[in-house]
C-alpha cells in the first residue's frame, strides 16, 4: 500500500508535491485527480464538499490534472483537443485559452495531431488545458520537464499569481519548488 493513513487538506494558493522517483508523486495525483481508483476500507475525496465516491462527475468537473504521459488524445489535433474541455470543465475559459495559446506559443501547432507534436509543444497543450480549466483545483505533475525558457518564464508568472487565489488551489508535482513562488503549503513524500 503506497498511501496508508495519509491526510491532505489542500489551502487556496499554490502547493508543492516533493519526492525523489518512484515516491508516488504521479499516483497521489491521479488519486486526486480520480482517474485511479482508491483501494482499501477508508479514505474519501472532496472538493468544495463534493465527494468522488458519491458524485464523480461533479467532483471531477471540480479538478483539471496535467497529465502529461496520457497517450489516449494523440491521434487529435490541439484544436480538437481544446474544443471538447468545455464540456468537461463548466468554468472552462476561453479567453484564458487564447492567453495560455500565445504565452506558450502554441499558434503554429494548433492543427497538429498530439503525436507529430515534440514533447515539450505536446505538454504545453496539455499544460494549456489545465490552466484554461479554471478549476478549484489544478494538478500539475512536473510541469516544467521539456519547455523552452519563455514557456517556463510564462508558467512561473502564472503560478505567482495563482499563488495569491483565495478561491482555487494547485498542487504542482516536482523535484524541485517552483521558482520564488510564495508556497500555501509543501507536501513530502
Amino acid at each position: 500500500m503506497l498511501f496508508d493513513g495519509f491526510c491532505l487538506d489542500l489551502q487556496a494558493g499554490v502547493s508543492w508535491l516533493s519526492g525523489d522517483e518512484g515516491s508516488g508523486k504521479t499516483t497521489l495525483l491521479q488519486l486526486l485527480a480520480g482517474s485511479l481508483p482508491a483501494t482499501g476500507p477508508q479514505g474519501q475525496l472532496r472538493v468544495r464538499g463534493i465527494s468522488l465516491a458519491d458524485n464523480r462527475l461533479a467532483y471531477r468537473q471540480q479538478v483539471a490534472w496535467f497529465a502529461p504521459r496520457d497517450t489516449a488524445q494523440d491521434d487529435q489535433t490541439a484544436r480538437q483537443v481544446f474544443a471538447r474541455l468545455p464540456a468537461l470543465h463548466p468554468g472552462w475559459d476561453l479567453n484564458a485559452l487564447a492567453s495560455h495559446i500565445e504565452g506558450l506559443s502554441l499558434s503554429p501547432h494548433l492543427d497538429k495531431a498530439l503525436y507529430m507534436m515534440s514533447t515539450g509543444t505536446r505538454r504545453k497543450v496539455l499544460l494549456a488545458t489545465a490552466l484554461a480549466a479554471n478549476s478549484t483545483v489544478t494538478l500539475l505533475d512536473q510541469p516544467f520537464m521539456a519547455l523552452d525558457r519563455p514557456s517556463i518564464d510564462y508558467l512561473l508568472e502564472l503560478l505567482a499569481k495563482a499563488a495569491q487565489a483565495t478561491d482555487r488551489a494547485w498542487l504542482v508535482a516536482d523535484y524541485e519548488a517552483p521558482g520564488q513562488i510564495a508556497l500555501a503549503g509543501v507536501i513530502r513524500l
